[in-house]
């Protein structure tokens, strides 16, 4: 069977920045560097864009590239015992999309309440957790559906079913506006933002230095992690993207496109989120330093308290809200599909099913699986399985990736692969960065982050909810990535192994 291959650079460079550029620049990033002293962060995240972010994801691609095929499949080829660690990330990935959805799926009912406004009459962390999630007593107290949640639960996997129903014939169409659009919201964000009262004190938080956080070994881990987390790498997608490359395919100048936009786009986030807090912080009375805004709650409870309050009236709250909600659908989304796009290539790739059929059944088995996010109890299971599944998997899983190619295989031989066909070529750096940078951070961080929850239970849930939602997923993707890799591949051998189709 022939394999699809993006229509142009162009369109690949749009797939994997949308892939990238997900709610993790327009709430994480800004989260992370509110928490490691605003400006100082930005210092060690750049350094750890180009150390770490671009040498893996350039690393990521080649693979896909060089043996057309998913994570699982093109680890194989490079060593057969290599294609478990594939599926390990294919796994995390499965588990990331299921709870993902359900965030566009409060998304897209923050898009319909915005015509509404309901944080003008009442505060919104009310909005968000009794009237729109209905949280219950705890994380088994399941409660049954929030029905809002529900509803746009399912409107978010039939956008995601329809985005890549065609493979990447279908993607290409859509990250034409999912990637521009996004960008041109954010604009008129940061303009709103920087002209509200107080934002320059919002801004002079986020963009000056406090230069002794730069000897906190915490927040350079903190920056390392937030490249690893926002670049899409270490759980199959950069992989699968890369496998629908040409062999004419320029990977070194491509992966430096796409980390920079990436983070460029994180950097303006900041502009609208910290104008925004410096906004929050007048109108409130209280110091910048001294709120506790991030992650989720910086998305649905700071941002709409902060627009509810803006000068301009009824019809001014209302236009912002949708320009922030349908800015936040439009970076999610992509994310989302791309997901989906890895798992389904990794499926393809490994029994030869058919593309559409598998893509439409596989968005029905993962419309299912997320409908315990769904439960009045999803906000504790999201909480849980994302710090377990996306903090400790993909450290884990980068750190297994970088020793088994860096030093295993071979990070010589597949840099002289990258410099093959290209001007833009990479030095002995990226082998220092995948040998021995990389590997390094990833095993700091490993224990940093084993030590800490062992010691210290996450956010003061009780031992057996973290077992259950935490642990025991992260168990389960180690042993679906060991028992897939020992499932015989399909025969492929009658198809013409490099017949290219343009689509």
């Amino acid at each position: 069977m022939a394999r699809q291959q993006w229509s142009s650079r162009s369109t690949f460079v749009m797939a994997a920045v949308g892939s990238a550029v997900g709610l993790g620049n327009a709430w994480r990033f800004p989260g992370i560097a509110y928490q490691n002293g605003g400006g100082a962060f930005l210092i060690p995240y750049f350094i750890a864009l180009f150390t770490a972010g671009i040498p893996l994801l350039a690393l990521e691609l080649s693979i896909g590239k060089k043996f057309q095929s998913g994570a699982p499949g093109a680890f194989a080829q490079l060593n057969k015992k290599f294609e478990w660690f594939g599926w390990w990330g294919v796994g995390t990935a499965f588990c990331i999309a299921a709870y993902y959805s359900v965030v566009v799926a409060w998304v897209i009912d923050y898009v319909a309440l915005s015509f509404k406004v309901p944080w003008m009459d009442k505060a919104a962390a009310e909005v968000f957790t009794q009237d729109v999630l209905q949280v219950s007593s705890g994380m088994f107290d399941l409660g049954g559906f929030s029905p809002v949640v529900l509803l746009g639960l399912v409107f978010a996997w039939l956008s995601i079913w329809y985005c890549i129903r065609h493979g990447v014939a279908s993607v290409g169409k859509v990250v034409k506006y999912t990637v521009i659009l996004p960008i041109i919201l954010l604009m008129f964000l940061i303009l709103r933002a920087v002209t509200l009262p107080g934002a320059l004190e919002g801004l002079s938080y986020y963009l000056v230095p406090d230069w002794s956080k730069l000897l906190d070994i915490n927040v350079w881990a903190a920056a390392y992690g937030q490249i690893f987390f926002s670049l899409s790498i270490l759980f199959s997608i950069m992989v699968a993207y890369g496998s629908y490359l040409g062999k004419d395919a320029e990977v070194t100048k491509d992966a430096m496109i796409i980390g920079l936009a990436d983070a460029g786009i994180s950097f303006l986030s900041g502009f609208a989120a910290f104008g925004t807090l410096g906004y929050l912080a007048q109108i409130s009375g209280t110091p910048i330093a001294e709120m506790k805004h991030t992650g989720i709650m910086l998305a649905f409870v700071t941002y709409p308290e902060a627009l509810g309050q803006m000068p301009g009236g009824r019809f001014g709250v209302i236009l912002f809200s949708l320009i922030f909600f349908i800015m936040l659908f439009t970076l999610a989304i992509d994310s989302a599909f791309s997901i989906i796009e890895a798992i389904i290539t990794a499926f393809v790739d490994k029994f030869g099913w058919n593309k559409e059929r598998t893509t439409f059944w596989f968005c029905v088995v993962g419309f299912c699986a997320s409908l315990i996010f769904a439960t009045r109890a999803g906000l504790y299971w999201l909480d849980i399985v994302d710090h377990f599944v996306n903090d400790f998997n993909l450290i884990a899983i980068g750190l297994v990736e970088c020793i088994a190619l860096g030093w295993i295989f071979g990070a010589k031989k597949l840099r002289e692969y990258l410099n093959s066909n290209t001007t833009f070529k990479y030095g002995v750096w990226w082998d220092v960065a995948i040998k021995y940078i990389c590997p390094v951070i990833f095993l700091f961080i490993s224990v940093t982050y084993l030590i800490t929850n062992l010691k210290n239970p996450y956010d003061g849930y009780p031992v057996a909810h973290l077992i259950t939602g935490g642990w025991a997923v992260v168990a389960l993707t180690v042993v679906f990535g060991i028992i897939m890799s020992f499932i015989p591949t399909k025969d492929q051998s009658k198809s013409v192994e490099n017949e290219k189709v343009t689509v």
